[in-house]
C-alpha cells in the first residue's frame, strides 16, 4: 500500500449546509452540567468545541461498517487499514457561532501521507474545513484522520494491563507525566461517551460497545472521543481559567488513548511564555500520561 495511490483524493472538495440546532446544545449542556445552555440553548453564542456536533456524516444502517463508520470511499480516501482515529486539528475562530445560524462548511482534502511507526503502517488524510454563515466566516479547522492496522499481539497484551495500572496508579500518590499549574479530574463514563455520541450520531464503536472493544480492538474499555476530551479542555479555558475571555485559535494533537476506566483523567492548563495570550493544554489518561496535547490562544472578547 502507497499514499500515491490516493493522489487523487488530494484537492477533492465537499460542501454541505447544516443549523446549529438547540437540540445538540440541549444534549450537550445536560452532558456537561451546564444547565443554563440546557434549559435555554438560544441564550449565548456556541460554546467553542460544541461545533463536532453539527456536520457529522448521516448514511443508512446497511451502508455502515463493521466498526460503526460509514463505509470507505466517497469524499475520504478509501485506505483499507481498519482502525480509523482522530489525530489532531488546528482551529482559528474568527467569532463564535451564532445560535439558529445556518451554517456552510467547505471541506478540501489538504495532504494523504502515509508514514510507518513502531506500530506498524499508518496513513494520515489532513482535511480543511471552513465555517461560514450569512455574516461571514466563522471557523478554520485542519483535521488530521489516521488510519492504522488492528493491534499486533504486543499492543493488545500491553492495553490488557492498562485496567490494573490505572488502579495501582490510583492508589497510590498519583505521578502526572506533566503536571499544570491548574488542573482538573474529570470522570467520563460509558454513560456519558454514549451520551457525546448521540449528540454527534458517531458511531463508531469503540465509544460504547464494551465487548467491540476488548475483542476487537484490543482495548480494555471504551475509548474517550478525541473531540469530547478537546471540548472539556476547551471549557475548562473558558469557564475556569479565563472567563469571560474568547478562544482564538486551538491546536492539539493526540498523544495516548484515554478509556472509560474507573477513576476517570485530568485536565491541565499552564501560561505558555511563548505564544501571548497562549496557554498549554493537555489531558492526562488513566494512568498519568499525557493524552492530548495542545495550545489555546484567547482573543479579546465577542460583542
Amino acid at each position: 500500500m502507497t499514499a500515491a495511490r490516493f493522489d487523487d483524493w488530494v484537492g477533492r472538495t465537499a460542501e454541505s449546509t447544516d443549523v446549529i440546532s438547540p437540540v445538540q446544545v440541549r444534549q450537550m449542556g445536560a452532558l456537561l452540567n451546564q444547565r443554563t445552555l440546557m434549559e435555554d440553548p438560544g441564550q449565548g453564542p456556541l460554546p467553542a468545541g460544541w461545533h463536532w456536533c453539527y456536520f457529522n456524516p448521516v448514511e443508512t444502517t446497511d451502508r455502515l461498517g463493521a466498526d460503526g463508520h460509514p463505509e470507505r470511499g466517497g469524499f475520504l480516501p478509501p485506505v483499507p487499514l481498519p482502525r480509523r482515529m482522530w489525530a489532531g486539528s488546528r482551529l482559528a475562530w474568527e467569532r463564535p457561532f451564532d445560535a439558529a445560524s445556518e451554517v456552510r462548511k467547505r471541506s478540501r482534502i489538504l495532504q494523504v501521507a502515509e508514514k510507518s511507526g513502531r506500530k506498524g503502517a499508518m496513513v494520515f488524510v489532513t482535511v480543511e474545513h471552513r465555517y461560514s454563515d450569512a455574516r461571514g466566516g466563522v471557523l478554520r479547522e485542519e483535521h488530521d484522520i489516521v488510519y492504522r492496522d488492528l493491534a499486533g499481539a504486543e499492543e493488545v497484551e500491553a492495553m490488557r494491563g492498562v485496567a490494573g495500572a490505572a488502579a495501582d496508579w490510583r492508589a497510590a500518590a498519583p505521578v502526572f507525566e506533566r503536571r499544570g499549574e491548574r488542573s482538573k479530574a474529570v470522570c467520563m463514563g460509558p454513560v456519558e461517551l454514549f451520551r457525546y455520541s448521540a449528540a454527534t450520531f458517531n458511531g463508531h464503536r469503540i465509544h460504547y460497545d464494551l465487548a467491540y472493544c476488548q475483542q476487537e480492538e484490543g482495548y480494555p474499555a471504551q475509548v474517550v472521543h478525541g473531540p469530547l476530551i478537546a471540548t472539556l479542555l476547551l471549557d475548562f479555558m473558558e469557564h475556569e481559567i479565563a472567563p469571560g475571555a474568547r478562544i482564538a485559535t486551538f491546536r492539539f494533537r493526540a498523544v495516548q488513548p484515554t478509556f472509560a476506566l474507573p477513576g476517570g483523567f485530568h485536565l491541565h492548563a499552564s501560561p505558555e511564555a511563548a505564544t501571548p495570550g497562549g496557554w498549554r493544554v493537555w489531558s492526562t489518561n488513566n494512568t498519568g500520561r499525557v493524552g492530548l496535547d495542545g495550545v489555546i490562544t484567547l482573543g479579546a472578547p465577542g460583542p
